[in-house]
């Protein structure tokens, strides 16, 4: 199997066996975004997909592992197609304890209930939501070509099928000029969603992007360290979503913090207030490891 382009996977599939579904992201025009700009969307063909996971399941197929499928919005795909590929991948992987994927809240929404609940009995445990924000001021700005209400709508079915969603923010994805806005409405959005997971990475721009582009104009203001530490902490004294599993230990932060929310919201507040007044943050060379 080879892959094409660079591949992500969320933090949490660093074990799991990596198929692309798909190519790139349909959407890709988030301007804080470079993953996929080397690549242009494709679904990718049935037979592909079935010689993939024939071709995998000959090093892992009695093993017990976890399948996560890519690239950026696995869930633009046809319903009888993921019907499909989730069939071959218990066909060929008896053992495999769980099926997750990227996915955007434009396609769960153009998805039916019917749908969801029928993908969740065929095997599909998750799906990472990439919010961003709950601003719908910075959502408009990034170009997400989604609102708020669209994350909450489709939080909601995918919650009402038994899909695990874990959501995902950016800090500092505002600048300066929406630290407070970013924090606030943010936390407004996950006390409405209640994720099983969030996860809160802090923003990273590559060369090329366009929001690269206005750092440089003077457009934007990157936070420093401890704003976005401020940032977390205004964002953790206002949300309200108990039993959330919470993560900010990406690469990109700062600070690295987890806990479960509202349980441990105390003591990942003393931990920023900690750093805060040592300047203990992670240093810029080791954000991008």
């Amino acid at each position: 199997m080879i892959y094409e382009g660079s591949v992500f996977r969320p933090p949490s599939e660093a074990r799991s066996l990596i198929i692309q579904v798909t190519i790139g992201c349909r959407h890709n025009q988030c301007t804080f975004c470079s993953m996929y700009k080397d690549k242009v969307f494709r679904v990718r063909g049935r037979e592909e997909i079935r010689q993939d996971l024939e071709e995998m399941s000959q090093y892992y197929g009695r093993e017990p592992l976890r399948i996560f499928l890519a690239d950026g919005d696995a869930l633009t795909l046809d319903t009888g197609l993921l019907l499909e590929i989730l069939s071959w991948i218990h066909e060929l992987f008896p053992l495999c304890q769980r099926v997750t994927a990227y996915g955007t809240a434009g396609d769960v929404l153009k998805k039916s209930p019917e749908d969801l609940s029928t993908l969740k009995e065929a095997g599909l445990a998750m799906v990472y939501l990439g919010a961003e924000s709950g601003d719908d001021h910075i959502l408009r700005h990034v170009r997400k070509g989604l609102c708020a209400e669209d994350m909450i709508r489709a939080s909601e079915m995918l919650k009402k099928a038994g899909i695990l969603l874990s959501l995902t923010l950016i800090s500092g994805l505002g600048g300066r000029a929406r630290l407070r806005e970013h924090a606030l409405l943010s936390a407004d959005l996950v006390t409405r969603i209640k994720p099983d997971y969030l996860g809160f990475l802090t923003l990273m721009l590559a060369k090329g992007s366009v929001m690269k582009e206005e750092v440089n104009s003077g457009a934007m203001e990157l936070l420093l360290p401890g704003e976005v530490l401020t940032e977390q902490k205004l964002f953790l004294s206002h949300v309200d979503a108990e039993g959330t599993i919470f993560r900010a230990n990406h690469a990109s932060n700062y600070v690295n913090l987890r806990g479960v929310l509202n349980r441990d919201i105390p003591a990942m507040i003393k931990q920023i207030e900690q750093a805060e007044m040592m300047e203990a943050y992670k240093p810029e060379g080791w954000r991008g490891l």
